[in-house]
């Protein structure tokens, strides 16, 4: 037996170095480091390596930018002989879009295969950092690796889109104001990232549809009451149905901001301030319309016993998912709250453009 971290325990040190900047080797040919948190120090560094870097970007953004995506979802764009680290930020982040609207022209790679980039694209998404990085080959990553004392991780591994296994940690009587019937169930993933919760209202039967909700981390609807959207009205409203009912299982899964965490989703509210709505701003930071993965919520579901479910959404797609994840949708039940002069602008925008039966 060894001490060695695996596959799985690898990725998480690699998400948490991206985070302070530290490089990354990606086995299959490269080293990578975050865009948003590369210093000036490190890209002389890396330059001095020689090589042709380049800068990996989302579709997304490269449609922003007016970059040739050759590969599709992804743009390899050179990195000029003098680029800053400013140059390099102002690619990545649409900040300063608007003000300095003229980043190139930008030359990007059309030829080779882009397997290590779209790797490190996917690597800084689950570190919740813009979707940006600078990207060098390299040839021997094993020595790489262990000269320059950096975490080398599979680029396989990395593009891996299943589901983590989760763990039931500990569960517990919670009284709360919508039922004394309360309790909290805590569920760690195997893969280090953030911890998922349900909220057990009474004691629903495990052979019946349970009323459910799917409802993702939102820190300034459900613990300010930000009025520029609808999530914690819907908390709360969710919740009293439930203790109404006396059954329930409410699923507060920790994806802030359609699953780009709280930094990027405070850069989305930054760019709707200059005119975008939801979506466009989601999309000029480099993210699809919404990057959460509610096959979390089902498998909870599945291992607290439930396999149906009275789903309160007004989202289809959420009943589609949960149909595919293996969890049974009887019912859609409306959950209509929260609508005010504030968030109107984003409630249209969840109606035509995610679907949503407003």
């Amino acid at each position: 037996m060894s001490f060695a971290p695996d596959v799985t325990e690898r990725l998480a040190r690699a998400r948490a170095d991206l985070r302070m900047g530290v490089p990354v080797v990606l086995d299959g040919g490269a080293v990578m480091l975050a865009a948003e948190t590369l210093d000036a120090a490190r890209l002389a560094h890396l330059r001095g390596l020689g090589g042709d870097p380049v800068l990996a970007v989302t579709g997304w953004r490269a449609n922003t930018l007016k970059a040739r995506a050759y590969d599709g979802d992804l743009a390899r764009i050179v990195l000029p002989s003098d680029a800053t680290l400013a140059w390099v930020r102002s690619v990545a982040d649409p900040a300063d879009d608007l003000r300095s609207p003229m980043k190139g022209p930008l030359q990007t790679r059309r030829e080779g295969a882009a397997d290590m980039h779209r790797a490190a694209i996917a690597l800084c998404k689950a570190a919740r950092l813009l979707p940006a990085a600078i990207v060098l080959p390299v040839a021997d990553t094993t020595g790489f690796a262990l000269a320059h004392n950096l975490t080398l991780v599979s680029g396989a591994a990395a593009l891996d889109t299943g589901l983590s296994p989760l763990n039931p940690i500990i569960s517990a009587r919670l009284p709360l104001e919508v039922s004394e019937a309360g309790r909290l169930h805590i569920f760690r993933p195997d893969d280090g990232a953030e911890e998922h919760y349900a909220i057990e209202i009474g004691q629903p039967a495990r052979d019946k549809p349970v009323l459910s909700r799917l409802h993702s981390a939102c820190f300034t609807g459900d613990l300010l009451g930000s009025l520029k959207c609808d999530c914690g009205p819907q908390l709360r409203g969710a919740l009293a149905q439930m203790g109404a009912e006396g059954a329930g299982v409410l699923l507060y899964l920790n994806q802030e901001g359609r699953g780009i965490g709280l930094a990027n989703k405070m850069r989305a509210y930054s760019l709707q301030d200059q005119g975008f709505d939801t979506v466009e701003a989601n999309h000029r930071l480099g993210f699809d319309d919404d990057e959460r993965d509610f096959r979390i919520g089902a498998e909870i579901l599945k291992r607290m016993g439930f396999h149906a479910v009275r789903l309160l959404t007004n989202n289809p797609a959420k009943v589609a998912r949960m149909e595919g994840a293996g969890v049974q949708v009887t019912e859609r039940v409306p959950l209509i709250e929260g609508a005010n002069p504030h968030n109107h602008a984003y409630l249209a925008t969840k109606a035509a453009k995610s679907g949503h039966l407003l």
